[in-house]
């Protein structure tokens, strides 16, 4: 398991079921005691009854940064995962493709080492994932169509089918792709057999204000970075948390159905 890893989600998932109240499964159920000969050892007793603890959801948040305007969004999805109880955000970033003295041509700022670089084969480890990219001429960014591009074992071998998944979004300008850059990137999730599981409108009256610039459309939560001094507006950060609290919770029924 590489670092930042969950729990081997279940190869048997059954559809989701509508009721809010979804049967015990083998995951809530409690954890069978093997039948030991009597013994001395009172502690060894207290041992093997002690209730194990359940091992929560894990949703991973894998993204390309440049400019930190993507990091902002997952840090703040993050939150949202973690605030449904039971489930697990974990952060991510994919491995960088540009040489550094390019980087520092850009004036790109130095990434975040505490937010560990994944590779493919941790993937199938998620309950669920949410990917986050900037955009380029309305597709995903290089360095995230490379990581995909390195998920074929996964493909050959099936291993992310019917894994739910979702996409958040930056782009320089209000035409700039906010909502192509999610729709092109289906096709990754269509040829693994993942599951899309776009926010909507879920947002409530937040997805309609006009007052101000907000990223984000039905597909997921988005930023607009202009010229790259741009932060995340509140609004902007407040649909990231919600795209991850409706994960999370999606994820969380669907594990347990």
């Amino acid at each position: 398991m590489g670092k930042g890893g969950g729990c081997v989600p279940s190869k048997k998932r059954l559809p989701l079921v509508a009721s809010d109240d979804p049967p015990q499964t083998a995951r809530d159920a409690p954890i069978p005691v093997e039948d030991k000969s009597p013994t001395t050892d009172a502690s060894a007793s207290v041992e093997d009854t002690a209730p194990q603890p359940v091992q929560k959801f894990k949703i991973f948040i894998v993204f390309y940064s440049m400019y930190g305007h993507v990091e902002g969004l997952a840090k703040r999805m993050k939150k949202g995962v973690d605030g449904i109880e039971g489930v697990e955000g974990v952060l991510f970033r994919v491995q960088e493709t540009l040489p550094e003295e390019v980087l520092e041509q850009m004036k790109v700022p130095p990434k975040d080492e505490d937010i560990p670089v994944i590779s493919a084969q941790e993937l199938p480890m998620a309950d669920g994932i949410l990917f986050g990219f900037p955009t380029r001429y309305g597709c995903m960014a290089a360095q995230m169509k490379a990581f995909f591009d390195s998920t074929g074992h996964l493909w050959k071998e099936q291993k992310l089918a019917g894994k739910p998944a979702g996409f958040f979004v930056s782009t320089g300008t209000q035409g700039g792709g906010q909502e192509t850059t999610a729709w092109t990137a289906i096709t990754q999730l269509a040829h693994h057999g993942m599951l899309f599981v776009p926010i909507g409108y879920t947002f409530g009256a937040g997805m309609f204000k006009m007052d101000s610039i907000r990223g984000g459309s039905p597909y997921g939560a988005g930023v607009f970075a202009g010229d790259g001094t741009r932060e995340p507006s509140e609004t902007e950060l407040a649909l990231a948390e919600h795209q991850g609290k409706y994960m999370a919770a999606f994820v969380k029924r669907l594990g347990r159905a």
